[in-house]
């Protein structure tokens, strides 16, 4: 299924049924009394999350979404019938933004977690409503009230412990595919991950860290180069980023730049997230002899000063990610 995590769409509640006029006409009781009934309520709109969802893909069919109409009243004092309620659905970590405003209404954080965007119409009343001692014959009803519109965008953001950031080709699907049941399309060229990919590690004590991995950050991605920064906003509720580091580049140089491409593209799309607590993590250790690795490492550790924590791992052979997650775990 395709990843859609961005849609706008219109919504409107039905419209209350109007109450109606009318009286009784029996052949034993041809001037009888007042037996209009009132209308239906319209139908409302509600949102729920649920977590076997991971797409907005529904709504990009959907522009204009409309509640039914509640029926008019009917003689012999009949209500008419109310409009169905409509239930849309979208994944966790969605929210419901005002699109002429900009305001968020609402943030879906749990499964099954409800919300009532807009309420139909109420019913219109119908001439028995207004029989009294002094009108007999009352020619009185009220008409259903129109229902409400609004236009919203629904914006996804994936919730995961751990974000996984990294140039392209580093490895960052394969280690997601080493750790969990998460199967992102791996290949050796630029841009095999397209979409965000969520993965769960779990430990045997049934604790689980989820990832959430993201395409790969190129050079200029800032000013739309490659797939650009849209997809970092599902970073943004993340504890840890893991930047994965691809150690089989023969010269340690290029490596402490890439690290610095990664960091300016960050930090000029949010400093919030620029400033979220990172680890590097050294990928491909398998391709190394170990005074390659060491001497690698120690080269990087001088020129970047602000690396707390790092971790050397081969995602392919698994080595390493026992470690990596016993950190993790403590650290979340």
């Amino acid at each position: 299924m395709k990843f859609i995590d961005q849609a706008i769409i219109t919504l409107k509640s039905g419209n209350g049924g109007n109450g109606i006029i009318s009286f009784k006409r029996e052949k034993n009781n041809p001037k009888g009394g007042p037996d209009g009934g009132d209308g239906g309520d319209g139908g409302s709109i509600f949102f729920e999350a649920n977590k076997n969802i991971n797409t907005l893909i529904d709504y990009t069919f959907k522009k204009f979404i409309q509640a039914e109409n509640g029926e008019s009243g009917k003689n012999r004092n009949q209500s008419g019938k109310k409009g169905k309620h409509i239930n849309l659905f979208v994944p966790l970590g969605t929210k419901i933004i005002n699109y002429d405003t900009n305001e968020i209404i609402k943030e879906f954080t749990y499964h099954k977690q409800s919300f009532l965007i807009l309420q139909g119409g109420w019913h219109g009343l119908g001439n028995y409503r207004f029989k009294s001692s002094t009108n007999r014959t009352p020619k009185k009803r009220t008409v259903g009230k129109i229902g409400k519109t609004i236009k919203i965008k629904l914006e996804l953001s994936l919730l995961a412990d751990v974000g996984i950031i990294g140039l392209p080709n580093v490895g960052k699907s394969t280690f997601i595919r080493s750790i969990s049941s998460a199967k992102p399309k791996i290949g050796n060229y630029c841009f095999t991950t397209l979409q965000p990919n969520l993965g769960v590690f779990f430990t045997k004590s049934k604790k689980s860290i989820t990832f959430a991995d993201i395409p790969g950050i190129i050079k200029g991605a800032s000013k739309g180069a490659g797939l650009g920064l849209k997809f970092l906003r599902h970073l943004e509720k993340c504890k840890i980023l893991l930047h994965i580091i691809d150690l089989s580049i023969p010269c340690y140089k290029k490596i402490i730049e890439d690290i610095k491409i990664i960091n300016k593209e960050i930090k000029l799309y949010k400093k919030d997230l620029y400033k979220k607590k990172k680890w590097l993590v050294f990928n491909k250790s398998d391709t190394l002899h170990k005074k390659d690795i060491k001497y690698k490492i120690n080269k990087i550790l001088k020129q970047e000063k602000n690396i707390t924590k790092y971790f050397i791992i081969s995602a392919i052979k698994k080595n390493g990610l026992n470690t990596l997650c016993k950190n993790l775990i403590k650290t979340i």
